[in-house]
């Protein structure tokens, strides 16, 4: 067994390799610092001690891995809501899910009474190809049952290397008996854009996420766009309610395929003085045409960039209602073998300096989704969820924290007709509402 000693000296390497890593702690040869360091080693003496005696005294054996791994997620969750330790496992799904294709069959996929539920299966891929369909019920992979599974861990085993074959117990409401379907898995690319024409006028172009794909998809969607309207396009309605975010650098190539010049965001670390600004190169994709952003609280980070440098710039009108107010920049940083460090590193800012942590994006025009009478009940309950509701979150320095309020609902209904906020856009592009009108209405009914 190690002394109190050895331990805290590991524990200081530990420390050690991860500022090492990030290449952003530099020690000072100077009295203050000498102080914080005598402080520090007096910490990890404690931090030893209490290892030591977990490892000698509880009740069951613990996994040393596993002691750590808690230990520094504790040290960062204690910072904020979105700084963690990945370890190797959860850093490849993350960089799966920013690379947006993975080896898979290809179905949206959720959790009912313990078995997994097809939303819908994506076109041409293995699970289309093998007439998989959405209400399908996934009851037993490879004859191995799921009930007592997550729904991520179903996801893993669902996923795999191309060209290798799982078979999969389906249950399907108009067939008597379960049946087996053996699907041979490929690499599935998620697309993060999904658009379409609204009438004969107006392209109507959804961002689900900011991956790799996102910029290079929504060029080709705006392009297709042009074609099928032809002269008779009046404009676009680009959809973020409730996308999360995602990539910075797609965040900002997205803004900038609608701008032509200006800064599209700011972000500042530590010190405030040192700010990196994201300027927008010259060609707009639309040529100009008029563009309505729809937001709600369920919009966030990478979707509060675009829709704050839009509106900055009044390039575009923002409906809906308040956005998330994730305002905050991670890195990540690899630590080898041990998986990645996400670390916040910097707030980000709209072009105008506005600072969007614990606040959000508020749109020119609000319009509310009808909540049907289920969710009414819910939504008393547990209310909206914002940055500003997440304990522990980054405060807004420009703001009194009596004053920060962020998000709203997400409610988003399936039926366009049933849509309040994308009829409104659709109506603002086609000159029947005008903002200016709308504004003034809105004014006149406040007093």
């Amino acid at each position: 067994m190690m002394r109190k000693s050895e331990y805290a000296l590991w524990a200081l390497l530990v420390v050690a390799v991860i500022a090492a890593g990030s290449t952003m702690v530099s020690l000072a040869r100077s009295p203050s610092a000498s102080a914080a360091n005598s402080e520090i080693y007096k910490q990890l003496d404690l931090f030893g001690e209490v290892l030591e005696r977990v490892r000698a005294d509880y009740v069951e054996e613990p996994t040393d891995s596993k002691l750590i791994e808690s230990a520094i997620n504790g040290m960062l969750t204690a910072l904020d809501p979105h700084s963690a330790y990945l370890n190797p496992k959860h850093f490849r799904d993350m960089q799966v899910q920013t690379r947006g294709e993975f080896g898979g069959l290809g179905i949206e996929v959720t959790m009912e009474n313990g078995v997994v539920k097809v939303v819908s299966p994506i076109e041409d891929t293995p699970a289309a190809r093998a007439g998989l369909m959405s209400g399908d019920l996934i009851t037993h992979l490879d004859k191995e049952q799921i009930l007592g599974l997550t729904l991520q861990e179903a996801v893993e085993k669902m996923r795999g290397p191309v060209n290798s074959p799982i078979t999969l117990t389906i249950v399907r409401k108009g067939v008597d008996d379960p049946f087996e379907v053996k699907v041979v898995r490929d690499m599935i690319h998620i697309n993060p854009v999904k658009y379409n024409a609204e009438g004969d006028d107006v392209g109507y172009i959804r961002i689900t996420t900011f991956n790799e794909q996102t910029t290079d998809n929504l060029v080709k969607a705006v392009d297709d766009l042009k074609k099928e309207l032809g002269d008779n396009l009046k404009g676009y309605v680009i959809d973020l309610r409730n996308n999360p975010g995602g990539l910075l650098d797609q965040a900002i190539s997205v803004s900038d395929s609608f701008l032509d010049q200006g800064a599209i965001v700011l972000t500042r670390g530590r010190n405030l003085e040192e700010t990196q600004r994201s300027n927008a190169r010259k060609g707009d994709i639309t040529d100009g045409k008029k563009i309505v952003v729809l937001i709600n609280g369920g919009s966030a980070s990478a979707s509060e960039i675009v829709a704050g440098a839009l509106q900055d710039h009044h390039r575009a009108t923002v409906i809906g209602t308040r956005s998330f107010g994730k305002g905050s920049v991670q890195t990540i940083i690899p630590l080898g073998s041990s998986g990645a460090l996400r670390l916040t590193t910097a707030r980000y800012y709209t072009p105008s300096g506005r600072s969007i942590q614990a606040k959000g994006i508020d749109p020119e025009l609000v319009v509310e989704e009808e909540l049907p009478d289920d969710l009414k009940k819910k939504e008393d309950v547990i209310g909206t969820r914002g940055e500003a509701n997440l304990r522990g979150h980054l405060k807004n320095e420009t703001t009194k924290e009596e004053e920060e309020q962020s998000g709203s609902s997400s409610y988003v209904p399936e039926d366009k007709e049933k849509d309040t906020q994308l009829n409104y856009a659709l109506d603002l592009l086609r000159g029947i509402k005008s903002v200016d009108t709308e504004l003034k209405q809105k004014a006149e009914a406040a007093n």
